[in-house]
């Protein structure tokens, strides 16, 4: 049964914050929060497209891909993207390449799609779906389904980078380009022209 007693309550153990310092914090906090935006989300709302992250990725990307005569499962918590402002996407995963040569494995470490014609490090490439990985330290290398080499650019290792993830996708410093990170080492894509 519940007690009918009242308890007082102390009010002078309370420590309320005066209202006008709520307020001026409040304050401080919209003045300044245009500070706390990344570059990449700068870099990004310039051209009008969106970064797409594992979580945005994985929901469009197939839980697996064909390549060279066989599926293998794409790790979708490893993949992003980039939705251009037509709503055209171009995503990359990494994949289970465990079911694949040595000599396969060497080379293809992602899966890469895009729905619009790219420039890569002066190399153009097609709308479709590629394997692609980086081989003798920063060479990115592209390759069709069949497992054939399209083309090989050369790729950038960023030693700066503060939170390098087996696979992400950033926005460059020019507007409109994009960085395809395979942990520390990237390329740069943008729609071609």
């Amino acid at each position: 049964m519940l007690s009918r007693t009242s308890h007082a309550v102390n009010f002078t153990r309370l420590h309320i914050v005066p209202p006008t310092l709520v307020i001026w914090m409040l304050c401080a906090l919209v003045a300044l929060s245009p500070f706390f935006a990344t570059k990449a989300d700068a870099a990004d709302s310039s051209s009008g497209a969106s970064i797409m992250n594992a979580a945005e990725a994985g929901k469009v990307l197939p839980a697996t891909v064909f390549f060279r005569g066989q599926a293998a499962s794409v790790q979708a918590r490893n993949s992003g993207g980039v939705k251009l402002p037509d709503g055209m996407l171009v995503l990359c995963a990494l994949v289970d390449t465990s079911g694949y040569s040595t000599a396969v494995q060497q080379k293809y470490q992602a899966y890469f799609i895009t729905e619009v014609t790219l420039e890569i490090n002066g190399q153009t490439l097609k709308p479709g779906a590629y394997g692609v990985g980086f081989i003798e330290g920063t060479k990115f290398i592209v390759m069709d389904v069949g497992a054939h080499d399209l083309f090989t650019v050369g790729g950038t290792h960023d030693a700066a980078l503060k939170r390098p993830t087996p696979l992400q996708v950033l926005a460059d410093t020019t507007p409109g380009h994009y960085r395809l990170y395979i942990n520390r080492n990237y390329v740069v894509f943008a729609p071609a022209q």
